[in-house]
């Protein structure tokens, strides 16, 4: 207190003012830099629960395939009833049945052409007379609209090249035909062709 005496009240105030200041800045220099650390051991640790949350993917019922049935005769390595997707072609069936024997006649397939259930396809032997694979039923002999590329579609009555092309093109553009009679769906073939069809033609 002695020392204290020393000094006027003017020079007492305005040591008390130094003093706050100098107590004031020794506690931002020992706690600001601490808490700028925890603000940043906060923040890294936000990012790293971030990096752990990841986007569950919802599931797509368009993505669903749908699996159809193909009996493979004829020609190929091992013949039998196979699963293929729906969207699945010629060439992949083969496949599954092991490829074509060396002595199969693969200018009458149509390997592009799409499958549907329940279809057969038939790999003829180089030298056999057959309608091309896929194309026909063993048991009726019909010409499967599904399946028969450009020549054999030529083979019915009144389906010339355009008709033929006609005809692929759309069950490109639409899948498969359902019936024989959305056949007539196709510009130029009407009832009178249809009925000179509809006996030679199938969709299976």
């Amino acid at each position: 207190m002695k020392y204290l005496k020393a000094f006027n009240p003017r020079e007492k105030v305005l040591l008390s003012i130094i003093l706050l200041a100098v107590g004031v800045g020794v506690f931002f220099y020992y706690d600001l830099p601490k808490a700028e650390e925890e603000q940043f051991l906060f923040e890294e640790e936000v990012e790293e629960r971030g990096e752990d949350i990841k986007e569950v993917p919802l599931p797509d019922e368009e993505s669903e395939v749908t699996i159809v049935l193909v009996d493979v005769k004829g020609a190929v390595v091992a013949p039998g009833v196979y699963e293929v997707s729906a969207n699945g072609r010629v060439k992949d069936v083969i496949q599954k049945a092991g490829g074509f024997l060396e002595e199969a006649d693969q200018a009458q397939l149509n390997l592009a052409g799409k499958v549907i259930d329940e279809m057969m396809i038939y790999v003829p032997l180089k030298g056999e007379t057959t309608v091309a694979a896929g194309s026909v039923t063993a048991e009726s002999g019909l010409i499967s609209i599904n399946t028969a590329d450009l020549i054999e579609l030529q083979e019915l009555p009144g389906i010339g090249p355009a008709k033929a092309e006609a005809i692929i093109q759309y069950r490109e553009e639409n899948g498969p035909f359902g019936a024989s009679e959305d056949l007539q769906n196709i510009s130029g073939i009407g009832e009178k062709t249809f009925e000179k069809l509809k006996d030679l033609i199938t969709v299976q």
